[in-house]
């Protein structure tokens, strides 16, 4: 069964809704950008979201020791790196903290999408490429540049309600990641929520 990943929560609407319709995983963002919240913010979240919902934070470049602290501290279970952090950032980190790390990618070739393979995380994000951007655009990539990996990966980037179901056919991800597409005039809907998990699990 194909995981899903409800990203870019903010409120507690948005975990009632999680909660009730039960997504795999959570994401809270502490990167900059329009959904970023705070670690005091994130940490209240947590305690309310379903303990059978794992939490990963989103960060871009930050130092190791802030993204660590939010795992090591329960706040969240994974961590999802967004910007330039490489091999030896990942292995500083690993010296922090034992929680799993996932790496997004901005998906142009084959060649970079299987090099980003070599890296020491758990798993894989491939997201659509956009220039000065470490995504979250909520745009569709070619589907068809995904190699086949080893690695258990997480395909985001303009997925939808609509068109979920025809990605999880052409591309068979271990999970799929979505934010703005289950966003109404961007806020979470519970309806749109409740609709991309069930063609998810349909």
């Amino acid at each position: 069964m194909t995981k899903v990943k409800i990203c870019g929560l903010k409120t507690i609407e948005d975990i009632q809704a999680v909660n009730r319709w039960k997504p795999d995983f959570a994401g809270f963002v502490f990167a900059p950008g329009k959904r970023q919240i705070t670690p005091g913010h994130a940490a209240e979240l947590r305690r309310a979201l379903d303990p059978g919902i794992q939490a990963a934070g989103v960060f871009v470049n930050a130092p190791v020791e802030e993204a660590a602290a939010l795992a090591n501290t329960g706040v969240i279970q994974l961590i999802q790196l967004h910007g330039n952090e490489d091999a030896a950032y990942m292995k500083e980190l690993r010296t922090r903290t034992d929680k799993p790390l996932i790496k997004a990618v901005a998906a142009r070739s084959q060649e970079e999408i299987l090099e980003a393979e070599k890296l020491p995380c758990e798993y894989l994000l491939l997201d659509a490429y956009q220039k000065g951007s470490p995504g979250g655009n909520g745009k569709t990539f070619d589907w068809e540049i995904i190699p086949s990996l080893k690695k258990a990966w997480f395909l985001a980037g303009g997925l939808s309600p609509e068109n979920v179901g025809q990605a999880i056919k052409a591309c068979r991800p271990f999970g799929v990641d979505v934010s703005s597409g289950v966003e109404i005039q961007g806020k979470k809907s519970e309806q749109r929520i409740r609709e991309f998990i069930e063609k998810v699990r349909g």
